[in-house]
């Protein structure tokens, strides 16, 4: 399989070590390694891990942090040093070993690089004060989180983090990036990172936090804000199927050819103490399985935010650890409820559904016209098959007819919730039960 094949049929698992185990450290996240393995996820991105700045000045917190009332002066991506890890989640040598056992698992493992700012105590400011930005009188900029921006005029800046990409690849074998607010880092920089780590490893992923489409082709992945919100917004009643099927529309005549994005409803950002809510809560988890079908069955790649197996919908906290705001935890002893299970098997079937059909990783996208705000329909056609997808998004039954061209075949289902079917005519025809999805292969 290509290498962007591979990506394509990929399901990337965030893991945000905070809220992943009461202790918080690698060791302990070790531990689930198998857990998180027998979802059939392929990539875990692993939130940052580096040594974090604990100047204890409000003043270079973020709005977010100081809003938390935690109190925490760590924020994960605020760095003081971007090659060692914070004593919080364990030594250097516990990275390595997380890293060695995922591949013997056979798991990738993506870091999260943060280059857009640095810690106002970061250790090479004494030495190397043209690292970040400054004015004409050599005061420092401070950007919009008031952390030092750092400064990519400078060479020797490049060079650095250069070294700290590769460092990372060729000692302790990371398998790619995500690159937190990518789209704010100079392309120019990004290209010659790739460049410079495809000498080492042609086969890695880079995952850009960010939604510009020139950024693709260097990078593999980018982001979708925007979708992670209208598609549950759509079972929330607060967006249709048609505005959703537009924006889908307006993303992709964008995206250069083999561009994709991050198909996802929840990250470390939503699910966290600011008063959003997790998608758990505002819609309900029936009408969760019906986004994550689509979010599975589309183009893209599908992205599960830790706890998701389990439908977990506690509160989470970029701030909170086992020093600071010990119950944002993801609460795994809803694992062993009746939902819990029935979770698992879901994230489990989904999985396996993206790996197994070929269309859904390579197949081009054909939307199909339906009546009603809630249900989408479409198809995905690879040269080995043709999928038909329907999801009702909606709490409230809708029965679909779509045009198939030969209608005599036998479907075989591979997907299938709350849903009454049958093939006649020149078409299939379905009724869908509250949050109904079908995909069958035509």
């Amino acid at each position: 399989m290509k290498t962007r094949d591979k990506i394509s049929a990929s399901v990337l698992y965030q893991l945000f070590l905070r809220p992943f185990t009461p202790e918080g450290t690698l060791s302990a996240a070790a531990g689930l390694l198998e857990h998180i393995r027998s979802l059939g996820v392929d990539v875990v991105y692993l939130c940052p891990v580096f040594r974090q700045d604990d100047d204890p000045r409000t003043e270079y917190w973020s709005d977010r942090q100081i809003k938390s009332g935690l109190k925490n002066p760590k924020n994960p991506y605020r760095i003081q040093d971007y090659f060692h890890v914070d004593p919080e989640y364990g030594t250097d040598g516990d990275l390595g070993d997380f890293i060695e056992k995922a591949h013997r698992l056979g798991l990738r493992v993506i870091l999260d690089l943060v280059y857009y700012h640095c810690g106002p105590t970061a250790v090479f400011l004494e030495q190397h004060p043209d690292f970040i930005k400054r004015d004409a009188n050599g005061t420092v900029h401070y950007g919009s989180w008031h952390f030092p921006e750092l400064n990519f005029e400078c060479q020797e800046l490049r060079e650095y983090l250069w070294g700290n990409m590769e460092f990372f690849v060729r000692e302790y074998g990371v398998d790619g990036y995500r690159c937190d607010v990518g789209d704010m880092v100079p392309l120019s920089f990004w290209e010659e990172g790739r460049k410079r780590l495809a000498a080492i490893r042609p086969d890695l992923l880079m995952l850009n936090e960010g939604t510009k489409p020139e950024y693709l082709g260097t990078f593999d992945v980018n982001y979708d804000f925007r979708w992670s919100c209208d598609l549950p917004q759509v079972c929330a009643g607060g967006c249709t199927v048609q505005k959703l099927r537009e924006y889908w529309e307006e993303v992709h005549n964008r995206l250069p050819a083999g561009g994709r994005v991050l198909r996802s409803m929840d990250n470390h950002d939503i699910a966290n103490d600011t008063g959003i809510c997790r998608r758990e809560n505002a819609i309900g988890s029936r009408a969760v399985e019906a986004c994550l079908t689509v979010n599975f069955t589309l183009d893209g790649v599908p992205f599960l935010y830790n706890g998701y197996e389990i439908a977990d919908n506690g509160s989470h906290s970029i701030y909170g650890n086992r020093f600071y705001g010990k119950n944002f935890l993801i609460n795994w002893s809803r694992a062993l409820t009746a939902a819990g299970q029935e979770r698992l098997e879901f994230i489990r079937g989904l999985c396996n559904l993206r790996h197994a059909q070929p269309a859904l990783s390579d197949g081009d996208v054909e939307w199909l016209p339906v009546r009603g705000e809630g249900a989408a329909a479409y198809l995905r056609r690879s040269p080995e098959q043709t999928l038909a997808v329907l999801v009702n998004l909606r709490d409230e039954p809708a029965s679909l007819w779509i045009p198939l061209a030969d209608s005599t075949r036998t479907a075989a289902v591979l997907w299938q919730r709350s849903v009454s079917w049958r093939r006649g005519g020149e078409g299939l025809q379905a009724d869908l039960g509250g949050y109904g999805f079908l995909v069958v292969e035509v």
